[in-house]
């Protein structure tokens, strides 16, 4: 297939071509290469950091909050003289580098991902906030700087300060350069080009950076607000700040070249004025009310090989009541009469904190009207953990969820689509394939039968799943990938705290020679399979690999407005490049399930597993939980579940 191109060649209006959240990924490896003659340079962070504890004249006792640390160059110089600091950044990649160099240097220091706009610190944490290195003003509005500014004064104790470290707009607005060109090592270079937003209140930037032997890497646009020291001055006073002050402070580079919006800076600081914020008495935390949602055992589910719910299916759930049992501070009411669901959530509006969605099975055990639950939770009122309606009807589409990953760069294996009236298949994929239903929960239709060598072969396949799933069933003809097949599991919520669980690959070793390496229904429904026999082990990646999955599924996790938990499923091609397959929100639940088995390999018991669940949704709901503390487990039966008519 023609490969996209990385650059969107002339353009004539570059403030067009700025995505609102650029700042979401433009922070990675390539930015430490074009910024590499400042933020890489560690002699220029120690000056830095001599000229800012110079003008605030910090103790070692402050603590230190470096806001938008990126890969966390000021927080680590700081940790290293003695100082007690941790950074906050809203780039994965960027706080993975600097966890990276705190244990690789035995430093102990604390990075988190998260928003500045939403800190997730309580009141009165810290004496000193610092936003360094021109992070400030990428927002499309002057409120959302405001936003950050009064979160940085929630979180100061009283006569706390802030330092900020931007760019002088009076002076960049006169002398910015509109083009330029920079060779940023032996191999690449980057061209820029620079206007003035409409307003003349933004600087648009376009980095072209291109290799000598692979050609233009990256064409990407950014956005970021020239205040002037009147307009600084201004959103200070307004956030609620008072003695504010500007100070100096030199820009150094070993190349010199092009230092942009880093050119010319200021230095401003403030203090907070303000009472200490009241506590209100800590109070035992009350039992949490919690209805549980499961799919109807009385009626048939036509994904199970008997269309009943059968023993094991009983015990996985018996295993899961036992597990819920055994957390503290919780009563659980089980649902699963799908005949008198409105009936019995209407009741327990009344007395449940929230639901828990279980229901993988859809209402009525049909697995299209998976969305239907949420959606009716939604109607009555009533909170709930996991994904919503729309997410379930994203993810549900595996050729939508291709689409939504291709737009934000993500890798999908070729594949072509097939409606129901389709009869020829001029694919334009390689053989073999690998032939799914389009919309389709728990591998059903995906076995060993599904691949497809040849145009021939396509034509057997898909007429086969058709008579078996229905002819108005639509298909993904996508290309058989053979090397690694791996999951990533996230508990959480990436705009909060969540935990990325240890991944994991599909061991096939125990597959007889000839089989097609894959993990379909057969492996998940029919015991006496050979697929039967697969098992997941620790996925072995290279750390670059690992990086490159955990942030593309953490981008998708937002992106398809996942919530509380979710796992991922890639493949590799037989060049160890990773492609995305699947998306699943409210994955399986079961006690034997891929994303228990990653959560083992975290040391995370499967009760520990569904309390994290539980508290990721109680954290993103308000329910007052502390997230980082897993709810207790006691000796099951002491606050035992109940279950309705």
């Amino acid at each position: 297939m023609r490969q996209k191109s990385r650059s969107v060649g002339p353009v004539h209006d570059l403030e067009e071509h700025v995505k609102p959240d650029w700042w979401r990924g433009i922070f990675n490896h390539l930015y430490l290469k074009t910024d590499g003659d400042v933020v890489g340079d560690r002699r220029i962070t120690e000056r830095e950091i001599d000229r800012i504890t110079e003008i605030l004249a910090l103790s070692p006792e402050s603590d230190i909050l470096d806001l938008c640390c990126g890969q966390g160059r000021h927080t680590l110089e700081l940790v290293r003289r003695g100082y007690a600091a941790e950074g906050l950044d809203r780039s994965h990649y960027l706080i993975q580098k600097a966890r990276a160099t705190a244990k690789r240097e035995g430093l102990k220091v604390r990075f988190k991902e998260g928003d500045a706009r939403e800190l997730p610190y309580k009141p009165d944490t810290f004496e000193t906030a610092l936003i360094l290195g021109n992070s400030f003003g990428y927002f499309d509005s002057v409120e959302e700087d405001v936003r950050v500014l009064r979160e940085v004064r929630r979180v100061l104790k009283p006569w706390g300060r802030i330092l900020l470290d931007v760019t002088d707009g009076e002076y960049v607005k006169e002398n910015f350069q509109p083009r330029s060109w920079e060779w940023i090592d032996e191999q690449m270079f980057v061209c820029r080009e620079r206007s003035l937003s409409v307003d003349e209140e933004r600087l648009v930037s376009r980095e072209v950076i291109t290799h000598v032997e692979k050609g233009v890497v990256a064409d990407q646009f950014y956005a970021e607000r020239l205040y002037t020291r009147d307009a600084l001055q201004e959103l200070l006073d307004l956030a609620g700040f008072s003695d504010i002050a500007f100070h100096d402070i030199r820009t150094e580079s070993v190349r010199n070249q092009d230092l942009g919006m880093m050119e010319r800076r200021h230095i401003v600081t403030a203090v907070i004025r303000k009472d200490w914020t009241r506590v209100k008495a800590k109070q035992a935390r009350s039992v949490r009310n919690v209805t549980v949602i499961l799919g109807d055992t009385s009626q048939p589910d036509r994904i199970k090989p008997s269309c009943v719910f059968d023993e094991d299916d009983f015990y996985t759930i018996d295993r899961m009541k036992t597990a819920l049992a055994g957390l503290k501070d919780y009563r659980f009411t089980f649902v699963q009469k799908h005949d008198a669901l409105i009936r019995d959530l209407a009741k327990a509006k009344g007395t449940a904190d929230y639901a828990f969605n279980l229901c993988d099975e859809g209402l009525g055990n049909d697995p299209r009207k998976e969305l239907h639950v949420p959606a009716l939770l939604d109607i009555l009122g009533i909170p709930y953990t996991g994904a919503g309606a729309q997410s379930l009807a994203f993810c549900y589409d595996k050729s939508l969820v291709r689409g939504v990953a291709r737009e934000t760069g993500i890798p999908v294996p070729d594949a072509s689509f097939i409606a129901p009236g389709d009869r020829v298949y001029n694919i334009g994929v390689p053989f073999p394939v690998i032939v799914k239903p389009n919309a389709g929960d728990s591998s059903f239709g995906i076995t060993q039968k599904s691949i497809a060598h040849s145009v021939e072969e396509l034509s057997t396949v898909i007429a086969t799943m058709r008579s078996t799933l229905g002819y108005g069933t639509s298909f993904l003809v996508e290309e058989f990938l053979t090397g690694k097949d791996i999951s990533v599991g996230i508990i959480g919520n990436p705009s909060g705290t969540y935990t990325v669980l240890p991944i994991i690959e599909e061991d096939y070793s125990a597959l007889p020679p000839g089989l097609p390496r894959i993990c379909g229904y057969e492996a998940k429904w029919l015991p006496e399979s050979p697929y039967w026999n697969i098992t997941s082990k620790p996925a072995e990646l290279d750390p670059d690999t690992e990086k490159t999955v955990v942030r593309c599924c953490l981008t998708l996790f937002e992106r398809l407005e996942c919530r509380d938990y979710c796992r991922f499923d890639w493949r590799l091609d037989a060049a160890g490049k990773p492609k995305l397959l699947e998306v699943n929100p409210n994955p399986g639940w079961c006690w034997d399930g891929h994303l228990a088995r990653m959560a083992g390999l975290a040391g995370i018991s499967y009760a520990g597993m569904l309390g994290r669940i539980l508290r990721a949704a109680e954290e993103r709901l308000g329910l007052d939980a502390d997230p980082r503390t897993p709810p207790a487990e006691h000796e099951a039966g002491t606050v035992p579940p109940t279950e309705t008519a």
